[in-house]
């Protein structure tokens, strides 16, 4: 192979800096914000932009830790359990996936302004941990009869490349050669690489000058079966100071840190018995892809809540963009089964032991403004009405003079739009029982107007909108609250297998039930 340089490895871990082919997808993954946070927000549907005095409040509009008159802590756990239905093509399974999740914790301190004759009468400062989002998750599909076979896949990234570029050196183990190619070249030759290793692909030429290949898997049907397991968490820190200015307004800011921790392992099995006696041929693949994904990031926030009348507040936040720096690796495993034109069956094996460590990139999130209003009724209870809106078509990969960057942040222009969420909540007060309920929605990140097909071939997940309800009950001790939540939202999402060659997209729809448990003090 010309070009190349052979790298000696120490516990086959190498850098590699070339991307695998960041897409919308990604972007989306990593912008998403549910918040799971106390009993009393959840059972709410989180509409508390206007009413603070809850410490997951505090993460949806800062000024809420100054409607404290006392410090205040908090605690919650909760369970997750996700229903999936996968459908893809003929087939359809169903999976559950549990959990038990931290989604809150922190606390607020109050100082009152001595000097009464002051306006501004009461600072608070606050530390508070929230999960954002959890990406616990697992779905499969079997028995999937499918025209389409995972050898487009490999076809398709080597069409156009020199075999020189996609093959090793005689003697060069598999391991060296995929990470020399994958240094020199990039993602699409290491996946060429791989299926001509594994026999799937061969050339029509055996010259370094060859750029055209043929799949030794005969066309028909194919029996597949395709598994996807997510790990991880995004959580987000923030540290807070809200301030009171006379009785009626309310001012805060929130510096947030935040991190992803996803890692996703992806099973495609497949098998045929295509072909003819005495054909040397290729009858099952299995392919095994590993991606994880590490990140921080930092936004602010800024909030005010003003109390217009003893029933009416009204609140108002803006959230800047949040910049994320990503850290992303891959690993890879190939079989392949082939009968050759004795009829005689083998199996070869192509594991590359490699860990692919890209080069860092950076995503801008984009900015969100949230307008709320409540109606509170002393003694009895509430109601309250959050509305935000945000931007997904403005995210950016960046260094954005990169070009495939650039061409992936005009497909995210074109490809996604503004989402408005809508939240709904409402609570009654019974001595020392308070009964709470909420319901929110929220649009489509996706332009379905858009005549984008390129910015399509990007996106591995298509995200529907999301709905759901809740429930909830809490109970006041002396100086302490017990609360419970019950949430259920629906979502609809498609996802392809892969961003090339088998592109079948699979249909998902997730029932996401949340149980969560608070302890909250006053000191």
């Amino acid at each position: 192979m010309k070009n190349k340089l052979t790298l000696i490895l120490i516990v086959l871990l190498t850098s590699i800096f070339f991307g695998f082919g960041q897409n919308i997808s990604d972007a989306l993954n990593y912008s998403s914000d549910s918040h799971q946070g106390t009993a009393r927000f959840n059972s709410m549907s989180g509409a508390f932009g206007a009413l603070g005095g809850d410490l997951s409040a505090i993460s949806i509009n800062p000024a809420g830790s100054a409607v404290y008159n006392n410090g205040h802590f908090s605690l919650s756990f909760g369970s997750d359990n996700k229903a999936n239905q996968a459908t893809l093509l003929n087939a359809s399974n169903n999976f559950d996936k549990k959990n038990i999740t931290l989604n809150q914790i922190g606390g607020v301190i109050t100082f009152e302004n001595l000097d009464k004759g002051m306006n501004w009468s009461k600072i608070s400062l606050g530390l508070t941990y929230n999960q954002t989002k959890n990406n616990f998750n697992e779905y499969s599909v079997f028995n999937i009869s499918n025209n389409n076979s995972i050898d487009s896949y490999f076809l398709n990234n080597a069409e156009g490349l020199r075999l020189d570029q996609i093959s090793a050196f005689d003697g060069e183990s598999i391991t060296d050669a995929y990470v020399d190619i994958g240094n020199f070249y990039g993602f699409s030759h290491q996946q060429a690489f791989l299926g001509y290793e594994s026999f799937i692909i061969e050339p029509y030429e055996y010259t370094n000058e060859n750029s055209s290949y043929y799949s030794n898997v005969q066309p028909g049907t194919f029996n597949q079966t395709f598994r996807s397991i997510s790990r991880g968490y995004n959580g987000k820190l923030t540290a807070n100071i809200g301030i009171q200015y006379n009785d009626n307004l309310f001012f805060g800011i929130n510096l947030n840190s935040h991190f992803i921790d996803y890692d996703n392992y992806t099973i495609l099995n497949e098998f045929n018995e295509n072909g003819n006696s005495g054909q040397f041929r290729i009858n099952g693949i299995y392919f095994e892809n590993r991606l994880s994904t590490f990140g921080e990031g930092f936004s602010a926030q800024f909030g005010m809540i003003s109390k217009v009348s003893d029933v009416i507040r009204i609140g108002f936040t803006y959230d800047t963009p949040t910049w994320f720096t990503i850290t992303e690796e891959t690993t890879q495993y190939l079989e392949t089964s082939m009968i050759d034109e004795f009829d005689e069956n083998s199996l070869l094996v192509t594991n590359p032991s490699a860990i692919n460590v890209y080069e860092d990139y950076t995503i801008q999130m984009p900015s969100k403004i949230t307008a709320s209003g409540a109606f509170v009724f002393k003694n009895f209870g509430l109601i309250s009405f959050d509305y935000s809106r945000k931007d997904y078509g403005s995210m950016k990969f960046k260094p954005e003079n990169d070009n495939y960057f650039s061409i992936l942040n005009q497909n995210i222009n074109l490809s996604l739009k503004e989402i408005n969420t809508y939240r709904i909540g409402a609570e009654i007060i019974s001595d020392r029982f308070s009964f709470r309920g909420g319901y929110m929605t929220q649009d489509s990140p996706y332009n379905s107007s858009s005549s984008n097909t390129t910015a399509v071939a990007y996106d591995n997940n298509v995200d529907d909108s999301i709905n759901g309800f809740s429930l909830g009950i809490g109970y006041k001790l002396n100086q302490s609250t017990i609360d419970l939540s019950f949430v259920k939202l629906n979502k609809s999402e498609y996802k392809r297998l892969y961003d090339t060659g088998l592109t079948n997209q699979v249909h998902l729809n997730t029932d996401n039930t949340m149980l969560t448990i608070s302890i909250s003090t006053i000191f």
